[in-house]
């Protein structure tokens, strides 16, 4: 793909999205999106634009744009395609071990005896480690899988799952803390582990919880579908070990209660003592090469390079002072922030660094409306892609084989990558918004990458023995490398934790809202398919698509029998907010009840269908539970662009639509700290809001609950009145 035609590698400009592309030499494109950018800040505020950093890029790129955004534009609106796959992670990591990152790394699972895989399709989605997984459970390893889905690992050749828990979707949680609950109640769990390593008042707290009645196998068949003698097993089994693994994906994630999964995986994992060693751990499987990367680079509105708070005043003061810019200490605005901000016409332009938001996140009519009411949409990619329909610059980027720099894998790996081609458009991506950077006044003096990664070094902790000439020496590094590991850390929390002792949280499950109902009977979840790679822009232009040319709906033959829909066929796909068309596949890879489909074509358009709701701490969409209908149709699917997937026409929707979804998450953030005492839900609330809602977000919610203060529940607006910036209104 590096070569197709199709690759554009000019700058491009126009005055609206209905004019032709322009080509232009780099500095006019600069200039032009310079002037922009200024113009809409002096008119709507400095708040009124932000950026997007890739997953694809090097940590080189992904530091310098997230430094203009906090130095250049002068705030905090700032996120990465994390936002919409592992951003639970971080939360749910950090809140338990004191790291936003996985335990182990990839050779561990040499020595794990019990691997548990949920929410994961390693044979597809990560071939590479799925083979050295495939290779491990051959030579003996017991399996365990939760999944609604009969994936590949589940049954293989030479390969059979002692237990595969298929739930329902969106009942994850409800299941890890069925495991939990057989495994202390039992008396199964390391108890010299817990009294060594984790804070007594967690544990004892979270000990009242996962005893509950409500936790137990059998209670939680009734929700999940799921034996209790299934869950009891499995339990019995993971608590075994000796080494028992967990690893997981996008099935865990991308869930209405994502961050909860991944604490209550977390619980799991601490509770048998399964921390710390070879074959152990917890270990989220990434998406994109570098998705690990980019929220180490401090991609996050809320967070410096290192997962260091922006309200941090020691840390804050060590950015200034090397950057030397005043910088904001409160959060700024997530990506579907951004976008429902966009549609009420408060944020009006945004440069996105090689993603393509308008095929890969949710809810694509909602995506398309706020990209059209901007005034500027940079997008920086190596294809016009369909974000790039709602363009006014577009800035070539360049693929891997041209690049300079430093990617990080899953295992917090940082690996070298060397160009083996020069740059097709002139130059490298960092320099490109190095030549933004000072065109809006804020010059960044870097000569190479090398460079780059040197002032990441000096500013990071868990980086600052990192270098070019160690990477050259040594070949790789797992951060952290500093003082006390200079050679990089294979397996964290060897010892005791980061944050010092492990914490217990308790993982109350709350149902989805998204629910099956008479008019959309059916669960959709989404994934990937092996032969391509996120929203195709790279995989379909290359011999791939001989194995994989569209997309396909997987549906169980007894519900496409009840609908008249044969192998092969054409099908409508709806849900409440839209709908699109696919050709059917009968598969028994699916309990009935649930379809499956991927996202890797524009033309079938998945994310039409998808919702609005998300992890209620984190914003991660939540792409595995959607309500919908599937029936027959003669008519295909439509040619590949988004103006062809029967979008809705660009509509400013009114303020209280945007203030529905505050109210929505914090209505959901109380939901999931309702198990506390009414004191500590509301601090707990309080703080979540403080530390992760831009003060925007607040005040618009604040204004609301004045109005209508039935919509809120009690311990919302009791957390509200906690907040200086709400109390201002």
């Amino acid at each position: 793909y590096t070569s197709h035609p199709d690759r554009v590698l000019n700058p491009m400009i126009r005055e609206s999205i209905t004019d032709p592309w322009r080509e232009v030499q780099w500095e006019e494109a600069i200039g032009y999106a310079a002037t922009k950018l200024k113009e809409i800040q002096e008119k709507y505020g400095v708040d009124s634009i932000g950026g997007i950093t890739s997953s694809r890029c090097t940590n080189e790129d992904v530091y310098v744009v997230q430094k203009l955004v906090r130095a250049g534009f002068g705030n905090n609106n700032v996120d990465t395609c994390a936002r919409v796959c592992h951003s639970p992670t971080g939360y749910g990591l950090k809140q338990t071990f004191g790291t936003s990152a996985g335990t182990q790394d990839f050779k561990s699972v040499e020595k794990s005896d019990v691997i548990l895989v949920i929410g994961a399709n390693p044979t597809e989605a990560h071939p590479v480690f799925g083979s050295r997984m495939k290779r491990r459970l051959r030579a003996g390893a017991k399996l365990i899988v939760i999944d609604p889905r009969r994936t590949d690992i589940v049954r293989s050749p030479h390969i059979e799952a002692d237990y595969h828990l298929q739930l329902q979707p969106g009942t994850n949680v409800a299941v890890v803390n069925a495991l939990a609950h057989v495994i202390f109640t039992e008396g199964l769990f390391d108890e010299a582990f817990v009294a060594s390593r984790c804070d007594d008042e967690s544990f004892a707290a979270w000990a009242e919880f996962i005893k509950l009645s409500e936790n137990s196998p059998e209670a939680v068949a009734k929700e999940s579908g799921v034996p209790a003698e299934e869950i009891r097993g499995a339990a019995r089994l993971y608590a075994a070990g000796p080494n028992s693994a967990i690893y997981y994906g996008l099935g865990v994630t991308e869930h209405s209660q994502g961050s909860t999964m991944v604490m209550g995986m977390a619980n799991l994992a601490m509770l048998t003592g399964n921390i710390g060693r070879a074959g152990v751990g917890v270990s989220p499987l990434r998406g994109q090469n570098n998705v690990q990367g980019s929220c180490d680079m401090g991609s996050f509105p809320h967070e410096f390079s290192g997962y260091r708070h922006v309200s941090d005043d020691t840390v804050r003061e060590q950015f200034e002072t090397l950057w030397g810019r005043e910088l904001q200490s409160a959060p700024g605005l997530r990506i579907p922030n951004m976008l429902d901000a966009a549609v009420v016409g408060s944020f009006r332009g945004i440069y996105i660094q090689g993603e393509d938001i308008a095929q890969s996140d949710p809810n694509t009519t909602h995506v398309t409306n706020a990209l059209a009411a901007m005034d500027l949409v940079i997008v920086q990619d190596l294809f016009l892609n369909e974000t790039a329909a709602f363009a006014h610059v577009f800035l070539p980027g360049t693929s891997f084989l041209e690049k300079d720099g430093t990617f990080t894998n899953a295992e917090r790996r940082i690996n070298r990558v060397r160009p083996i081609m020069a740059s097709r458009t002139g130059k490298s991506e960092w320099e490109v918004t190095c030549d933004l950077a000072k065109a809006l006044g804020y010059p960044m003096h870097y000569n190479n990458a090398s460079e780059i990664m040197d002032e990441i070094a000096q500013i990071t902790p868990t980086f600052a023995g990192v270098s070019f000439a160690k990477l050259d020496e040594l070949g790789s590094i797992q951060w952290p490398c500093n003082a006390a590991h200079p050679e990089g850390t294979p397996t964290m929390h060897v010892g005791e934790f980061t944050r010092g002792e492990g914490r217990f949280i308790a993982t109350p499950y709350v149902p989805t809202p998204e629910r099956s109902t008479r008019r959309y009977p059916l669960l959709l979840t989404t994934g990937r398919a092996v032969s391509q790679y996120n929203v195709g822009a790279q995989t379909r232009r290359t011999a791939n698509v001989i194995w994989q040319s569209e997309d396909f709906l997987d549906i169980h033959e007894s519900d496409a029998e009840l609908r008249g829909i044969t192998d092969g066929s054409w099908i409508e796909l709806a849900s409440r907010v839209g709908k699109t068309r696919v050709r059917a596949r009968i598969s028994n890879r699916v309990p009935p009840g649930v379809v499956y489909t991927t996202f890797h074509f524009p033309v079938s358009g998945a994310n039409v269908v998808t919702t609005e709701y998300s992890d209620w701490a984190t914003n991660c969409p939540e792409y595995k539970v959607t309500a919908v209908e599937v029936r027959p149709t003669l008519q295909a699917g439509g040619v590949a662009s988004a103006q062809d997937l029967g979008l809705e026409e660009i509509r400013v929707e009114v303020h209280e639509d945007a203030t529905a979804t505050l109210v929505r998450m914090a209505n959901e953030i109380s939901s999931n700290s309702n198990h506390l005492h009414q004191l500590a839900a509301i601090e707990a609330v309080a703080t979540h809001l403080r530390m992760f809602w831009a003060p925007q977000m607040i005040e618009d919610l604040a204004s609301y609950a004045t109005a209508h203060p039935e919509a809120l529940q009690d311990v919302a607006i009791a957390a509200l009145g906690q907040l200086p910036t709400a109390m201002a209104n």
